[in-house]
């Protein structure tokens, strides 16, 4: 497959990219600074076979976007892109701590206008789009949280969650998802403007044409080991997969980026044009 990953500097991206690097498949990192590579043996040694490719650009500047799915398609006969893998989240020097507002995300559309540049620009329909999202974003993933998790998510991650809300809004409507504000409530102005400018972005999609979707919800990230990769050879999966809401407290990273590879590689008619939540 030929990759172009959004966010994959670390974190989830960048587990979920070396899963697919090692298996033999070509990944475009999109890349404000590729110099955070420069440490990495492991990515070095793919850049040196030829599988990674770093290219330099900002996620927010929709040319940088269009830039790296070019260099994307080059990777592969015939131009063509397989999967999208989006993971964009805040580094600290976007995020900053307020007593009153919890973590404060700037730009405060951060994740959601990446992601309208990355629909804006996208090459064809038929590309794989995989994208993080969080439990705790409808009202019923709410009242599912345990009570501790709920009222973090309200305090400190609020701001971040909003983002994460707006991107869900625009990938459901290129997608054709059901979008119920009653559930979901209204995305904020500073997200996505209330007047529904953002749907005649240039290069935006069509409503319901763009269906090889699959948005994932994982619960509070943690930085513990892939316990998927201790479960080869059972038959029990440790982490939880549903489109249902359900009580789930953490998961870790590497168990995310497990299931980005797998969902992307052996599991996408089962889970196309859904929204999953992922947890222990």
């Amino acid at each position: 497959m030929n990759i172009l990953v959004i966010g994959g500097s670390r974190n989830i991206g960048y587990y979920a990219a070396l899963r697919f690097l090692d298996a033999g498949h070509n990944v475009t990192f999109l890349l404000r600074n590729p110099s955070a590579f420069d440490s990495d043996a492991t990515v070095k040694k793919h850049v040196e076979s030829g599988l990674a490719n770093l290219v330099k650009g900002d996620a927010l500047i929709k040319s940088d976007v269009q830039n790296a799915w070019a260099a994307s398609a080059k990777k592969a006969e015939g131009g063509v892109v397989d999967a999208l893998i989006f993971t964009v989240g805040a580094v600290s020097s976007q995020a900053k701590f307020s007593i009153t507002q919890g973590v404060v995300i700037s730009p405060p559309n951060l994740v959601t206008q990446a992601l309208l540049n990355a629909l804006a620009t996208l090459p064809s329909p038929h590309i794989k789009i995989l994208t993080i999202s969080s439990t705790g974003i409808t009202r019923a993933s709410k009242a599912s949280l345990p009570l501790p998790i709920r009222a973090l998510y309200a305090y400190l991650i609020a701001s971040p969650h909003r983002d994460k809300l707006g991107a869900e809004r625009l990938i459901s409507h290129v997608a054709g998802l059901e979008w119920d504000v009653a559930e979901y409530g209204e995305v904020a102005e500073d997200v996505l403007d209330k007047e529904g400018k953002w749907k005649e972005t240039e290069g935006l999609p069509a409503p319901g044409t763009v269906q090889n979707v699959l948005v994932v919800r994982p619960a509070t990230l943690t930085d513990g080991e892939c316990l998927a990769d201790k479960a080869v050879g059972t038959q029990k999966s440790p982490y939880r997969v549903s489109e249902k809401d359900f009580k789930t407290w953490t998961v870790s990273r590497k168990d995310v980026g497990h299931l980005v590879f797998d969902a992307v590689v052996n599991r996408w008619d089962e889970l196309r044009s859904k929204r999953i939540n992922v947890g222990y």
